[in-house]
């Protein structure tokens, strides 16, 4: 009986995934640049506020804002690392979004691994390739990638039937591994922006609310000062609205990213099933 171990080793037919980390890295420090600007140029621009200066540099003083969005500006420093966080949410959103699409293949994967069933009992693996043509996606790249070593098991005249199989699982196996990074990748920004965006929304109000009771102690006016210090807090509470919005579309997206993913998932272990069983009771 031939040993496995001995046979030449064959490359994955599946096709490799491009790893480029650097929209990665870049794509973050843009948003919270593009945050700062939108803060600093649009939301901060003179034009919005009755009094102020250009004294402050990248912070300048304003006050008397004529708009609502205007009035965010006041929020402090932490409201652009927010509007960053907001736009970098969206940017991966987008990403994985037509990045999953496109792992979710042409059509259902459930009806896919259906068609292969169905040729594969015909003793018709050619067409089950060509199904995996037509379907493209995660579930397809691996089903093919184990049909390919399937066709070449079923000439081979040196393994056991156990041996064969054991080969077309291994060849599943390393299609998944090649698969399944590319789904998960960049999860890892909405999740962590999830959890720390209403934090940083906190912060930036438990900051607002220094600077408000810090202006009311030093001011004298009993009810001027009560109108400055809601106001004040009024302010504040941009921070808690931005961060609390952030994470809950970040946690909508992350979840519904995660259950399309599973659902892929599942069909690659339904296809690798398939191949198995099939070769076990066919080619006997």
């Amino acid at each position: 009986m031939a040993d496995l171990s001995k046979t030449p080793k064959q490359t994955s037919s599946a096709p490799a995934q491009s790893s480029n980390n650097l929209v990665s890295i870049l794509a973050p420090v843009a948003c919270l640049l593009a945050g700062y600007l939108i803060w600093r140029f649009i939301l901060g621009a003179g034009s919005n506020f009755g009094a102020g200066s250009e004294n402050g540099g990248f912070w300048p003083e304003r006050d008397a804002p004529k708009t609502a969005l205007s009035k965010m500006y006041l929020g402090g420093i932490i409201v652009p690392i927010l509007i960053g966080s907001f736009l970098t949410m969206l940017t991966f959103v987008v990403e994985r979004f037509l990045t999953i699409s496109k792992a979710s293949g042409t059509a259902s994967n459930a009806e896919f691994v259906r068609k292969v069933q169905y040729h594969l009992a015909s003793k018709n693996v050619d067409a089950a390739i060509a199904e995996c043509d037509k379907q493209k996606g995660s579930v397809g790249n691996v089903m093919k990638a184990g049909l390919g070593r399937y066709k070449e098991m079923i000439s081979n005249n040196e393994l056991s039937t156990e041996q064969k199989v054991m080969a077309i699982q291994k060849e599943v196996e390393e299609a998944t591994s090649l698969e399944l990074p590319m789904l998960e990748k960049n999860l890892v920004f909405l999740s962590t922006i999830a959890s720390i965006a209403t934090l940083l929304g906190l912060l930036g109000t438990v900051l607002g609310m220094i600077r408000s009771f810090s202006a009311l102690g030093e001011d004298s006016g009993g009810g001027a000062a009560a109108s400055k210090l809601s106001v004040g807090i009024s302010e504040a509470l941009y921070n808690t609205a931005l961060g609390i919005g952030t994470s809950a579309f970040a946690i909508i997206f992350y979840n519904i990213f995660t259950t399309k993913i599973d659902g892929i998932t599942y069909g690659i272990d339904e296809s690798g099933f398939t191949l198995t069983q099939s070769f076990a009771s066919l080619y006997k």
